[in-house]
């Protein structure tokens, strides 16, 4: 069967055929989802994204295919989710995507003033919307079209 591949490769080459292979990433679960007392604060970060607590395993999976399909900055993310206590230590980091006003409002609280008017926040509405709404898929796609704008130019 090699014997077979090799042939099949040398053949692409002569016609001037790239083949491709499709790259198979992790699945974002519960389990990947950082806890606000386990974020780093000295750390500075490209993105943060800030979800509500209690987000479905569902709702995760989608959110974590479209932040990978996005590019490497979003893919990466620090994922924090707002717990009764809201975030406590929030990363400094370049961007904010932030899923749902009641994030936004605890990101508002729990980040220093001089980081929060740096960084660039972008509010969406939260996944379990984002899950049954095409329209809050769109305005995901396109917070998140505003960050790479970020990204690219900064």
């Amino acid at each position: 069967m090699p014997a077979v591949a090799e042939r099949r490769e040398r053949l692409l080459r002569v016609m001037g055929v790239t083949p491709w292979r499709l790259r198979v990433g992790e699945v974002a679960t519960a389990d990947s989802v950082v806890s606000a007392n386990e974020a780093g604060v000295g750390d500075h970060v490209g993105c943060v994204v800030i979800l509500p607590a209690g987000s479905s395993a569902r709702e995760l999976e989608l959110l974590g295919k479209a932040l990978r399909a996005f590019g490497p900055v979003t893919g990466r993310a620090a994922r924090l989710e707002v717990g009764e206590r809201g975030l406590g230590q929030v990363p400094a980091a370049g961007a904010y995507l932030v899923f749902g006003e009641a994030q936004a409002r605890a990101l508002g609280r729990d980040l220093p003033a001089a980081v929060l008017s740096a960084a660039q926040i972008v509010l969406v509405d939260p996944p379990s919307t984002i899950l049954v709404d095409a329209a809050a898929k769109r305005r995901l796609w396109n917070g998140l079209r505003a960050l790479g704008r970020a990204f690219i130019t900064g």
